[in-house]
């Protein structure tokens, strides 16, 4: 029963595309069939994270009765599971609130005859990436997204949007000739793209090889993660887009390419020796992302430059190889795709409220709506990493994981390094992690102190050096203030919720992270699940 169960997680988004399609005339029928498919998808992640947790095994899936390597191959772990399960909830509450803006709004942003479809069909991209137990499903997956991502970035059609969408194209498509040259020369090396069989098969070729190949892939999957220095693209795309399309992008997307190089890191090349170079590059990552945010005016700019930043704690986590850093990483993972998600969401409600999303034009707002000041301030305290919330709780998670690690006897052993140099540099990235939440929370709270606590009367002239140097997003223009349905504030209030739920359920969701990254540790339980007979030669 549950193999019939993991097939679904992609065929009823995309029969959802389809029937939305066909529904295109009668918008309240499109509208339920969204919100029934990803509700469904919930439900069916939920119950398979259940059996795979409970019965401390994984769920394999031979499409079409293919046995593996010959056929497709579908893979449920507790990895799997998680992140299916969040992105589904995080997909359904997105999906409420573009409802509700495109009913106030007469569909003009989202329009409904194009949104579900392409919706569902990210959606199907999504989730098939996550189960995906081949590289080439795995790219099938990004180019699913990929695809549908194209059309929501560039829905309404305007200048901005149009030049955006051309950006991320031009990206995506480079980032996609890279991960399918490395499929090419991988299969051609190996004779397989099944992961498992590559676990062991890649260990077998010389070193140098191996180094090239695992380069190809992190250059691939590092663009769609925007880790530094390939992340210059996303804070000119993800701005310009409706706001329930920008909360999906920065919360999902840039966390498919994170999963797949957990995958890399922990299946596909095991033995890895790249531990400084994620650790220097995750501290990269967190420092340019957050120097480009204090320098924004606009808050949709700002959060781009902050997920930036933060992808940064997970590249460090991946790079202590150690089950506390992976376990930490995976709990950070389902924090920022929640509240990244939330505050993109909250950022729709104060341009609705206050025709801005510039700190320069924006005043009063706390007197316009005590709840958006609420709404705004919590998953702001929370990706700043205030106690207790869950930013917080990740980020000690993974500095402590990172003090165990530089502390060790045997720090060869916890990085696949040598001890010249790895155990200081640890230190150095804890260093900067800290300095990066202190600078996150510095820039939120002043956007909100400014757009929420400042008097609307005092916006002419106003001077202050709290915006002396800051700059406005290209093309800022004010938009008139318009009515905010009560499904959007539902929406945003039960993401809102959602993210406090991470910090009062911490300790059963940080041993959940524990159980998965123990199997991530040993690639044995990965390879041995998808061929229980051993690895075919």
């Amino acid at each position: 029963m549950s193999q019939a169960l993991v097939p679904l997680m992609v065929l009823l988004p995309l029969l959802g595309a389809a029937t939305a399609l066909i529904l295109g005339r009668h918008l309240r029928a499109q509208m339920a069939v969204s919100t029934i498919v990803l509700a469904a998808v919930a439900v069916i992640a939920a119950t398979l994270l259940a059996e795979v947790d409970g019965a401390d095994a994984g769920i394999v899936v031979a499409v079409g009765a293919w046995p593996p390597p010959f056929g497709i191959v579908l893979v449920v772990d507790r990895l799997s599971a998680i992140m299916i399960i969040i992105s589904a909830l995080m997909l359904l509450g997105v999906l409420v609130y573009a409802v509700g803006q495109g009913i106030a709004d007469q569909h003009r942003e989202t329009p409904v005859s194009i949104f579900h479809p392409a919706y569902l069909i990210l959606s199907a991209g999504v989730f098939n990436a996550f189960i995906a137990g081949d590289l080439f499903n795995l790219y099938v997956g990004f180019e699913i997204l990929l695809s549908a991502s194209y059309v929501l970035l560039t829905l309404g059609g305007t200048g901005e949007r149009i030049r955006a969408g051309v950006t991320y194209i031009i990206v995506s498509l480079v980032s996609s000739l890279f991960f399918l040259s490395a499929i090419a020369l991988i299969y051609g090396a190996t004779g397989t793209a099944n992961i498992a069989q590559l676990s062991v098969r890649l260990a077998e070729l010389p070193q140098d090889i191996q180094l090239i190949l695992h380069l190809l892939l992190l250059i691939a999957f590092g663009i769609k993660a925007a880790v530094f220095p390939l992340s210059f693209w996303l804070p000119d795309s993800y701005p310009t887009a409706p706001a329930p399309v920008t909360a999906v992008f920065a919360g999902l997307l840039t966390k498919v390419g994170v999963y797949a190089i957990i995958r890399t890191e922990t299946v596909v090349f095991p033995e890895s020796d790249l531990s400084t170079l994620f650790l220097v590059v995750g501290a990269l990552t967190m420092a340019i992302g957050i120097l480009g945010a204090l320098t924004q005016a606009d808050i949709k700019r700002l959060l781009s430059f902050t997920l930036v930043s933060h992808i940064g704690y997970m590249i460090f986590g991946i790079g202590l190889t150690s089950v506390a850093g992976l376990a930490a990483t995976i709990y950070y993972v389902v924090h920022h795709i929640s509240v990244q998600t939330t505050l993109f969401l909250t950022t729709g409600l104060i341009e609705r409220f206050g025709g801005s999303t510039s700190i320069t034009r924006l005043g009063g707002l706390r007197g316009a709506s005590a709840l958006l000041a609420v709404l705004f301030f919590v998953p702001a305290l929370n990706l700043g990493g205030i106690p207790p919330f869950s930013g917080f709780l990740g980020k000690v998670g993974l500095f402590i994981a990172g003090a165990d690690a530089a502390n060790r006897d045997t720090v060869t052993e916890t990085l696949g390094t040598s001890m010249t140099g790895p155990d200081w540099l640890i230190w150095v990235v804890i260093a900067v992690g800290a300095a990066t939440s202190l600078i996150t929370l510095y820039a939120l709270t002043r956007f909100w102190n400014l757009a929420f606590w400042r008097p609307r009367s005092e916006l002419e002239g106003y001077r202050s050096h709290l915006i002396d140097s800051v700059q406005e997003a290209p093309g800022a223009t004010i938009v008139e203030t318009r009515t905010t349905p009560v499904a959007m504030l539902a929406a945003t209030t039960a993401m809102v919720a959602l993210t406090v739920a991470l910090t009062v359920f911490a300790g059963p969701l940080f041993e959940l992270a524990d159980r998965a990254a123990e199997n991530l540790r040993d690639p044995g339980t990965y390879v041995s699940l998808v061929f229980p007979e051993g690895v075919p030669r």
